[in-house]
């Protein structure tokens, strides 16, 4: 059989190049471009017909941690994108607009793009790749290859070791890696029976519940954080399509969610779309949709073989997450438990007729947000996100929160429990050279700077789209210099290849300024008086980091409250005044579509109060509320107290301004 399929490849189609790149994600369009503007001949492979991955398949609003952090050809495409939206730069945008301009640079940049090529063999000589085979028989042959995949197929099929699963936290000594003890955030707000027959184990589980009890908090595991579609949904009439339920779409398969909406109601919870739904505009009549709360999009559960899984598996569990979106969102438009203001709001949601038009409106990418992670010559870890660890040989900036979606939906103390879910902010920090490579002894001319060297917490901070696109340039940069050295992978001058990368615009270091800092420098006028951020509030129950990409926020962080426990908790500053007189106090928050719109925020002078409700949603995007003027007194006498109860989404605390009044 082998024989004949080896036989079946010499027929096909041989392409030769310099740089060969598997995977047409944005990191792939940014590796292939970026070799052909040194000078050097470059192609670009797609398993798919469509190129861009997440950043054209429905992730519109960009996860990015700190802007700043951005550069090289990233920064240039944000700023393709805010050039069609008329602005300096756009964050946000529509994915078929995203796609029209990557494929232009593909274009620009004259990379020959190879679609619907499913890599079926690799063969190496002497620790080198020479080329690599698809199952039509066509054949790649390079100099050099880079893995631009989401799923690591090139590298593992060229025998380089990795990671699948959730590490110890002893194995790298870290402390918010394997099995998480507490898992508050994405969790059900309110107990709910696991059970068939409610009550009675014996009577089997609910669907989307998984058996057994999970390993022991903090020990490895062989579960995959869990996977979604980005979507792209408008109220629009006239661009609007219906959502149509999967086939055989049965309710009872949600009869965990049903459960659900009744215990919220029954428990006096404020219950909107948003609970189910994390909504973000990427224009005024689009959105990019993720997973919010205890039961969402994500299929949690669903994804553990797909790392390692044949294509055919694949397209399984693709079709599968698909069936499951399609039956949550029919579910919260049509069954009688959820409330009505809520059926009546998906209602008026449908897919987009201008986007993904040959797949229905539906996006053609899954988010695979970890599949396989290489073992390469450096494994980046928690430390080195914390910022206790600093490599030497920076490729590019992580930036983003140390963030992993559930992994398991489990019975707990006989309720259904989420866990996995973890949210711990960061500083930008370097990402090393030797975490894109393999070891040198597994292979000579591979870079992998999507499935890269890092174990699971630290890759939920550095998986972010502009990161693989920064990533993806700095491979084809030093894949270019292995040419014109006649070097391997790991035998790159790493002071040479740093001193390109710079004249490329990449930013590789962190200088520690702060946004408060840079805020300062850019808002002076708006920036005075007392800023308290914060870290400096008292909190009551357990609020969630978060990092700031605004560079008007106040410090490097934030608070949120996960949408869930309304009513308990709280964050409470007590600024020390230093003389009386009257003050304005001005509430700062990060301003978003899933934010509460009523926030009660309360100021005490000596006893007497005023609460004032803020709108966090804040559609001018300022995220600035002043809350009056006030006498107030010197001392500590003076409470600024933000409560979430009563309210109907995230509610987010970034700290608190005084400015004194001017003299009259």
């Amino acid at each position: 059989m082998a024989v004949f399929a080896l036989a079946a490849f010499a027929h096909g189609e041989t392409v030769d190049t310099e740089v060969c790149v598997y995977g047409g994600t944005a990191g792939g369009v940014a590796a292939a471009c970026a070799a052909t503007r040194l000078g050097h001949k470059a192609v670009l492979i797609e398993f798919g017909r469509h190129v861009g991955g997440l950043t054209s398949g429905g992730l519109g609003w960009t996860d990015i941690g700190n802007k700043a952090a951005i550069g090289g050809f990233a920064r240039e495409f944000y700023q393709r994108l805010g050039k069609y939206y008329g602005k300096a730069e756009s964050w946000t945008f529509e994915p078929h607009v995203a796609e029209q301009e990557l494929e232009k640079l593909l274009t620009e940049f004259n990379v020959p793009l190879y679609r619907e090529q499913h890599l079926t063999l690799v063969k190496k000589t002497g620790g080198r790749i020479t080329e690599i085979v698809m199952d039509n028989g066509k054949v790649f042959r390079a100099k050099m290859f880079i893995d631009c995949t989401y799923e690591g197929d090139l590298m593992a099929k060229a025998g380089v070791s990795y990671m699948v699963g959730r590490e110890s936290n002893a194995q790298f000594d870290e402390t918010i890696n394997g099995v998480r003890a507490k898992t508050p955030a994405h969790q059900f707000m309110v107990p709910v029976d696991p059970y068939i027959v409610p009550g009675d184990p014996k009577s089997g589980l609910l669907p989307f519940v998984q058996s057994g009890t999970g390993a022991a908090p903090g020990e490895a595991d062989a579960c995959v954080q869990a996977y979604n579609y980005r979507l792209c949904l408008t109220k629009v009439p006239e661009n609007r399509r219906p959502i149509d339920p999967p086939e055989g779409y049965n309710p009872k398969d949600y009869e965990l969610l049903g459960r659900y909406c009744q215990g919220l109601v029954a428990a006096g919870r404020k219950v909107s779309l948003h609970n189910f739904l994390k909504i973000d505009m990427v224009t005024p009549e689009k959105t990019d949709i993720n997973n919010n709360g205890g039961f969402s999009t994500d299929d949690i559960g669903a994804n553990y073989a797909y790392p390692n899984a044949d294509y055919a598996t694949r397209e399984k569990i693709r079709k599968d997450h698909e069936r499951y979106i399609r039956g949550l969102l029919t579910f919260l438009a049509t069954d009688s438990r959820v409330p009505e203001d809520v059926r009546n709001d998906m209602k008026q949601w449908g897919l987009c007729k201008d986007e993904f038009k040959d797949t229905g409106g539906w996006p053609f990418q899954m988010y695979v947000r970890e599949a396989r992670r290489m073992k390469g010559e450096m494994v980046m870890t928690e430390k080195v996100c914390r910022g206790i660890e600093r490599p030497e040989d920076s490729v590019g900036l992580g930036a983003y929160n140390m963030d992993s979606h559930n992994c398991q939906r489990l019975v707990k103390d006989g309720r259904a429990e989420n866990e996995g879910d973890t949210q711990v902010g960061v500083k930008p920090y370097p990402i090393s050279y030797r975490a894109i490579v393999p070891q040198a002894s597994e292979c000579q001319n591979l870079w992998v700077p999507v499935c890269l060297s890092a174990t699971h917490i630290a890759y939920g901070s550095i998986r972010m789209e502009p990161v693989f696109m920064i990533l993806g340039e700095s491979s084809a940069t030093a894949a270019c210099m292995a040419i014109d050295n006649k070097t391997t992978a790991q035998g790159v001058d790493y002071p040479k290849l740093r001193e390109q990368l710079e004249k490329e615009g990449q930013v590789l270091a962190w200088t520690g300024q702060s946004n408060r800092e840079r805020a300062n420098a850019e808002h002076r006028m708006k920036w005075e008086g007392l800023l308290l951020d914060s870290d400096k509030a008292k909190f009551t129950g357990e609020w969630t980091e978060g990092s700031l990409s605004n560079p008007r926020g106040i410090g490097d962080g934030y608070r949120h409250d996960d949408d869930k426990d309304k009513g308990a908790k709280s964050a409470r500053w007590t600024p020390e005044i230093a003389t009386t007189g009257e003050y304005e106090i001005v509430f700062h928050f990060p301003a978003g579509g899933n934010r509460a719109k009523s926030v009660p925020v309360t100021v005490e002078v000596d006893g007497h109060s005023t609460v004032v409700q803020v709108d966090e949603r804040d559609e001018a995007g300022n995220g600035i509320a002043s809350l009056g003027k006030f006498q107030l007194p010197k001392g500590t006498g003076t409470t600024v107290t933000v409560s979430n109860a009563g309210t109907d989404g995230f509610v987010v605390v970034d700290g608190i301004q005084i400015v004194q009044a001017a003299k009259k």
